[in-house]
Parts: structure tokens; sequence; C-alpha cells
């Protein structure tokens, strides 16, 4: 059987190996380490971090969640992304919006492949039970301002989920779906999984890719396989590409995300499905949600997190 090699667990990465399971033997390289949830004490941290005012750098949130890696741009812009089995959909909100009218303007019709995953992957929108008072009185007043809200698809199994609020913390009672459930059918189906090991570049023979140099574990190592997939994110994947001798232009696309936030007695925002409904506009999004990084990092966050109730606002970036 043909070899392929799949670069990345995330949520390209796993679809890809669980699809080309069979009619080739998949070996997906992945940089990090199995995934784990925070099942710490949240009380706690807030008690720590209300003492000390905020901790010390963002990249801190790494000993709550050892997947979530966080780095700054040159000029100050804080990236957030997973690196470990599961990739970024392990510390996602579980949002299952589609986003797909602009390809539908190219001609590009994604319905059947939309209607597939709705088979596969547990979703709802009904949780608007779950929400607390300001929540509802937030999406009141949005519908009254003609905003046009509505709530959330989740991708989350909702006989196990209890709204704790931790989506993005790794859900600790396994109700959010992430891309783990693409690998693990990959891997029943005949997949090895080599974690802790990242790919440095792709080796090319005549035009063809041929294999991939691997380092970890003290080593580094040659991998050859016929088809070889990078899948490992937007900011992994044009790294690799790069010092395969394949040209990158410099630039990246990202959702610049602001949070603004005010006091509001009891509001509970941590405790409850983050995003729960959501406003979209042209070139923007509005949606409730607690975001742990500005509540642990940011100073201005200094109410306790009970008290906080804050609005996500999404800005569309260009192309460039």
């Amino acid at each position: 059987m043909k070899k392929a090699i799949v670069v990345g667990s995330g949520a390209g990465g796993s679809t890809v190996a669980r699809q080309l399971q069979g009619t080739f033997h998949v070996t997906v390289f992945e940089a990090g380490d199995s995934f784990h949830p925070f099942t710490g004490n949240l009380s706690m941290l807030e008690r720590l971090k209300r003492r000390t005012g905020s901790f010390i750098d963002e990249r801190l949130i790494q000993w709550m969640v050892p997947a979530m890696k966080v780095g700054r741009t040159g000029d100050g812009l804080v990236l957030v992304r997973g690196v470990g089995q599961g990739g970024t959909t392990t510390i996602s909100t579980g949002s299952a919006l589609r986003q797909d009218q602009d390809l539908k303007g190219l001609g590009i019709d994604l319905d059947p492949e939309f209607e597939e995953l709705s088979r596969e992957i547990p979703i709802f929108a009904d949780h608007e039970s779950t929400w607390h008072a300001p929540t509802h009185e937030a999406y009141a007043a949005s519908k009254a301002l003609g905003l046009h809200p509505s709530p959330t698809p989740k991708m989350i199994r909702r006989e196990r989920c209890v709204a704790c609020g931790a989506c993005v913390l790794g859900c600790p009672r396994g109700a959010k779906w992430d891309s783990r459930e693409f690998l693990r059918q990959a891997v029943d189906r005949g997949a090895l999984v080599v974690s802790g090991r990242r790919v440095k570049h792709v080796t090319i023979e005549d035009g063809r890719a041929t294999g991939v140099i691997v380092t970890g574990g003290g080593k580094t190592e040659l991998h050859r396989a016929d088809l070889v997939v990078l899948s490992a994110g937007g900011l992994g994947t044009p790294a690799i590409l790069a010092q395969s001798g394949i040209a990158c232009e410099p630039r990246l696309f990202v959702d610049p995300v602001l949070c603004v936030a005010t006091r509001w007695d009891k509001a509970a925002q941590n405790r409850e499905i983050p995003m729960p409904f959501t406003i979209q506009g042209d070139g923007f999004m509005i949606s409730p949600y607690f975001d742990y990084l500005s509540y642990f990092f940011n100073r201005s966050w200094r109410y306790p997190a009970a008290d906080i109730f804050s609005l996500m606002i999404k800005l569309a970036d260009t192309n460039s």
C-alpha cells in the first residue's frame, strides 16, 4: 500500500487522515502532545489574580492549558493557536457558523460537504435555557436595535454539556466536538499518529514531494512517502513551505478580536456557553464572550470574573 504523511492533526489534518487511510497507509506527525483539558481550580486562580492584579505574560496560559500556545507579533498582536492532537479545535468555542457566502459568490457550492458534516458532528442551537439573565437582556436589546441576533449553533453534545463556560480551556466533560474524533477514527482504520515530532521541511525530488524531515526525541529523521499533506495551521504550514524552498508571500490573514467589557454584578458570563448568540454585519461580528486571556493578563479586567460582562467584536481583515 502506498504511504501518505499528514503534518498536523487539527481540523484539516485529522479530516484528511481519516479520508486517506485505507487508500494509503497514513502517518500523522503532530508537533504537540496528546491534549488534556484544564481541570484545575479556577476559583483559586481567580483569587490569586485578584491579589496580583494580573499574571505577568499571556504565554503563562500554557500552564493551565499546555496546548494553548500564545505568541506576539513584532507590533504586539497576540496570536493564539492550539498545538497538540486536535490542533486549535480543542480550545475553540465550538461554534458552527457557516461562513461560505463569498465562496458561493465565486461559484463554489459546499452544501453537500456541510450536509455531510451535519450528519457526523453534533450541532444544536436551542440552548437559550442555559443563558443567564444578562445574556437574555443583551439578546433582547440587540433585537430591539434591529441587529438581528441569533443563537449560535454549537458543536456540542447537549446531553453532556453543563454550560460551564470552559469550552476554550478544553471541555472537561467531553461534550464539545473536536477533531480528535476524526483522528481516532483514522487510527481505528489503521493510521499511525506520532506526537512530539516537528516537521522541518518537505523533501522534493524531480519536482515531487517524496517525504519529510522530522525532529523530535533527540534525533532528526527522514520519512519517505508517496503523498505529503501539510496541514500545520495558518502559522505552521507557511513556515514549512518556506523551509522547503517553496516561496510564500509574507502575509497573514487573521480575524482581529476586540473584547469590550464592563462590570455587571452576577453576570456569571464565565459560567456560560461562550458566544451564545451572534450579530453579523458587513465586516464585523459581535457576540457575548468571556475572554480568559484578557481576564488573567489584562490589568483593566480587575473585577471578579463573575461580575464581568464582555462583548467580543470580530473585525474582518483584508486578504493581505
